[in-house]
């Protein structure tokens, strides 16, 4: 599944299924604001014009004329989220938190030492730019990292999965506490903390989400729903959601316009391909094989890789439910296999020590499955729903160099592996 890191002890196949589009009964969302908002700022005020978002400290002289976020970010892939400036303040809007949601959740990113607007709901206003955070999924991390704000973390919901070098490092040194996950997330140790916010993801179930508990207690929270975009591109600018709460916005639409121009010149790479290899993904999961629907995150990959995927034209954005022989039936002489959604697969007896039938695929028998699993820490996080989240373009680069050998001849696999039927 391309989503947050999900913990495994906590939710196994509940949310698996959760994000295989079941439905889900939505808790209640922050009070939207009431009456009619104010017209937003100018860019620039003529009686003290900014050139640059305050990133540390707080105004000192407020003056209603001044527009103290001259530094704006647009967003251009992503569906999930927008954002409205005003004067002093900024709306964010989340507008598909999770599969199935009614309702979204609204923050108003007031400027530090500034006035908060009337008429929104007290626990959706937040001070920017924040000075700490709780990050409760390893997606935010790359991102941090790459705006160089991994030293404003404070706690993480669980150091086992992490990935990023920054992070890792901190872990090491002892300057992160860990808060657990879901439901189950130690509130008395986030109010210890007394973060700014904490960052974390729902999936509409209170039983399993955090967030609820942690608005109980009075603690700033912020939803982010980047798992839920069909798009490489549309989850990667999540990163500008992130940078909202710094006051970094100039960082990250740069950051953002580098990695669009990258990934979209390796899509105009593939685009010069003289074949369009057939494709299956995904493998069986409790009985049942979960291929991935024909709008969504993983088949845009493979269609921006210049591939054929077989189950392109069906479903929408989740999963598509499939028994053993209807998969086989139509994929059994498919020219590749990628993202098998099995971590442990390493080598070609891991594939048929789990299911024997696996080796009638062509594309096993040809050397052609290959494993998303290359970069695994010790505990089996894995980078490619990390490093891979932010960094699309490394993933199409993998998949270009699978299908196209002959596009990117001197290109290392970098999150795949080949799975060989003998090794």
């Amino acid at each position: 599944m391309n989503a947050p890191r999900f913990r495994p002890a906590l939710l196994s196949l509940t949310l698996l299924v959760a994000l295989l589009l079941a439905g889900c009964a939505v808790p209640p969302p922050p009070v939207a604001p009431a009456g009619e908002e104010p017209a937003p700022a100018q860019a620039e005020s003529p009686a003290q014009p900014l050139t640059q978002n305050i990133t540390e400290g707080c105004v000192e002289n407020f003056d209603p004329n001044v527009d103290y976020f001259p530094e704006k970010v647009t967003v251009e892939e992503a569906t999930g989220f927008q954002v409205e400036y005003f004067n002093n303040y900024k709306v964010v809007t989340v507008t598909k938190p999770w599969q199935g949601a009614e309702e979204g959740f609204q923050y108003v990113l007031v400027q530090c030492g500034t006035p908060a607007p009337e008429g929104f709901d007290p626990a959706s206003v937040i001070q920017v730019p924040i000075r700490t955070m709780v990050a409760m999924s390893t997606t935010y991390l790359p991102h941090l990292d790459a705006l160089g704000l991994v030293d404003r973390l404070v706690a993480l919901d669980s150091f086992t999965y992490v990935n990023t070098p920054s992070v890792v490092e901190r872990i090491q040194a002892g300057e992160l506490a860990e808060v657990g996950f879901g439901s189950g997330v130690n509130v008395e140790l986030v109010l210890d903390l007394n973060p700014d916010l904490v960052m974390t993801y729902g999936i509409g179930v209170p039983d399993y989400d955090a967030h609820p508990k942690l608005l109980e207690a009075g603690v700033k929270v912020a939803i982010n729903g980047d798992f839920m975009e069909n798009t490489p591109l549309g989850r990667t600018e999540w990163g500008k959601f992130l940078a909202l709460f710094f006051n970094r916005e100039a960082d990250a639409q740069a950051i953002f316009q580098q990695t669009a121009q990258e990934y979209n010149q390796l899509v105009e790479l593939a685009a010069g391909a003289e074949s369009r290899p057939t494709v299956l993904v995904g493998s069986v999961f409790n009985g049942t094989w979960y291929v991935a629907g024909g709008q969504s995150y993983t088949a845009r990959f493979l269609a921006d890789a210049a591939s054929s995927y077989l189950w392109a034209d069906e479903g929408e954005a989740g999963s598509i439910p499939l028994d053993f022989e209807s998969v086989f039936d139509k994929a059994a002489d498919a020219e590749f296999w990628v993202n098998p959604s099995n971590a442990m697969w390493v080598t070609g007896e891991d594939v048929l020590a789990t299911d024997e039938r696996y080796g009638d695929f062509r594309a096993f028998q040809e050397g052609h499955l290959y494993n998303n699993n290359l970069r695994v820490n010790e505990n089996g996080g894995n980078d490619y729903f990390e490093t891979g989240v932010a960094k699309p373009q490394l993933v199409l680069k993998d998949l270009i160099a699978i299908f196209h050998p002959e596009l990117l001849p001197d290109h290392e696999l970098f999150f795949y592996r080949q799975i060989a039927p003998e090794q």
